[in-house]
């Protein structure tokens, strides 16, 4: 049996297992990757509240890259929650130390979770525009966060046209402005080399996930690692979450009502 191609996350640790790198590591599983983390964060936190948030040291972030990097041949990786300026700065660094120009990198620029709560500290943010974003193969907004590295406001699909070019003029690199918070169709418009493709799926109604953005960008990052260009990387991790959330898990919580969680390994044919 052949060797699956190794794919790093960079991320936070969900204790509900639907975001974060739980559900990265799912995801590199189902679309046939051999998943590995180093954790930034530990998050208390179910689909619907962040209760508390826990960083970790940027020493021992860069020691676990630097392990990884040494020890797996990494074929892509991707990054999720960060949380402050230190531990950006960390995965730069680390970044910069091992892995630069010699494999792909999804960054996933996370600021605020599903819920609302607040992902990454607001003096983290200049850093990871400054120093990260420039790093990326593919920055993977959502259209709350293309606004803020974009400093305008993103509503309309022309927007989220406009948006991806000028992003991905200003940091060198491809980028997806994704709409899951639009009307109608689930689209997303990937800016590569000047070029534009839009990538569309049918909306599910009256889901509530959480971790969609983290499965996405981890299933582009594991195409990439298994040697598929850009464009088709995204258009099956598209679909590969468009599934995920239309055959969704739920259940009833004695506190919480119904709970929604993606599917990433049990997914049936669309």
């Amino acid at each position: 049996m052949s060797s699956p191609p190794v794919v790093l996350t960079i991320a936070g640790s969900d204790s509900s297992a639907g975001a974060g790198v739980q559900a990265d590591l799912k995801a590199i599983s189902a679309l046939c990757g051999y998943g590995l983390n180093a954790l930034t964060s530990v998050v208390s936190e179910t689909p619907g509240i962040v209760s508390q948030v826990r960083l970790l040291d940027a020493d021992f972030i860069a020691d676990q890259m630097r392990v990884l990097f040494e020890g797996f041949p990494v074929a892509a990786a991707k990054t999720g929650m960060l949380g402050g300026r230190e531990q950006v700065l960390a995965v730069t660094r680390t970044w910069k130390q091992h892995a630069q120009g010699r494999i792909p990198l999804v960054v996933d620029p996370v600021m605020v979770a599903t819920s609302g709560g607040k992902l990454l500290e607001d003096e983290a943010v200049r850093t990871l525009i400054d120093e990260l974003l420039p790093l990326a193969t593919l920055i993977t907004p959502n259209m709350d966060e293309a606004r803020v590295l974009w400093d305008r406001d993103v509503t309309t699909v022309e927007d989220m046209e406009a948006c991806a070019r000028k992003l991905s003029a200003r940091f060198g690199t491809a980028v997806l402005v994704k709409g899951g918070h639009l009307r109608g169709e689930a689209a997303d418009v990937l800016c590569h080399a000047e070029s534009i493709t839009w990538h569309t799926a049918p909306r599910t109604a009256g889901v509530h996930t959480h971790g969609t953005g983290c499965t996405y960008s981890a299933a582009i990052a594991t195409c990439l690692a298994r040697g598929m260009t850009l464009n088709d990387a995204v258009a099956e991790a598209k679909q590969f979450v468009s599934r995920a959330i239309a055959q969704h898990f739920a259940w009833q919580s004695a506190g919480a009502g119904v709970v929604h969680a993606l599917n990433h390994l049990q997914q049936t044919p669309a």
